[in-house]
């Protein structure tokens, strides 16, 4: 998902090329860097604080390209729904492994 939302990143920076700023195209271009290499970094929980807080920067963008308060909570639903159902898949998984291998210890 992150590496979408820096796809659309660099999508509003192209909108945001003919009026604003060298400063505000730069902040955009390392914003959507950032949550490319991210992406990489979400198998780790320094990844998803990481990337929560991209999520907020990416709303925030909103007002250099408007779009993106709309495409900014749009994602950041995403994060938060991929956040939930990624913690209930990872329960299921290891009940999942829990009675395949009956030698194993039970998780928590």
């Amino acid at each position: 998902m992150l590496a979408m939302e820096s796809l659309v990143m660099g999508f509003a920076l192209l909108l945001a090329m003919d009026k604003h700023s060298s400063s505000e195209l730069i902040l955009g271009a390392i914003l959507a860097l950032l949550i490319l290499l991210t992406a990489g970094m979400t198998k780790r929980v320094s990844g998803w604080i990481l990337g929560s807080i991209w999520q907020i920067c990416l709303i925030a963008y909103g007002m250099v390209v408007p779009a993106m308060y709309f495409m900014g909570a749009l994602f950041a639903l995403l994060w938060v729904c991929a956040y939930f159902v990624g913690k209930k898949g990872e329960k299921v998984r290891a009940q999942m492994m829990d009675t395949l291998d009956p030698w194993r210890e039970p998780s928590s």
